[in-house]
């Protein structure tokens, strides 16, 4: 049973930091459970406490990962043609790799407001740093609480 549980914290821990990045998987989920995994370990040091204060982090952070994006374009004076173009933006970029993923949100939430607005390139332009703004918030909170998580795995699992 210890050595599944070890298999599974590394592997959760590994997974979700990808999952920092790629946007189908649930990174930050991903890597609590593998903390979780280490938690219930024979000589884990890993305490109650640090289990719920992480508990509580991760699910911020994937309330937040929700919540980012809408905000920072609405910050940014952005309309719903942009946000639903950064939207669509994300998952088309899936397909092209590191660049579409960082390129998808801003491509599409840049082509949404010049179809809402057609005139106004400086505007979809500035809506569109925001969206690469959430987009680099909201990985950066992910990669930093993945991180962590993964380091507190592999201390408990060596």
């Amino acid at each position: 049973m210890e050595t599944i549980l070890i298999v599974a914290a590394v592997a959760c821990g590994v997974i979700g930091f990808l999952g920092a990045v790629l946007p189908v998987l649930p990174g930050t989920i991903l890597s609590y459970i593998g903390l979780l995994c280490a938690y219930f370990l024979v000589d884990s040091d890993i305490s109650t406490q640090k289990l719920i204060f992480w508990g509580v982090i991760s699910a911020l952070a994937v309330i937040l990962d929700y919540i980012l994006p809408g905000y920072m374009s609405k910050k940014f004076g952005g309309t719903k043609k942009g946000i639903t173009g950064a939207t669509v933006g994300v998952f088309l970029g899936m397909f092209f790799g590191p660049a579409g993923i960082i390129l998808g949100p801003f491509i599409g939430a840049f082509v949404g407001e010049m179809m809402n607005d057609h005139n106004s390139t400086d505007k979809a332009f500035k809506v569109a740093l925001g969206s690469l703004l959430s987009f680099f918030l909201g990985t950066g909170l992910k990669l930093i609480i993945g991180g962590f998580l993964l380091y507190y795995i592999i201390v408990a699992v060596i």
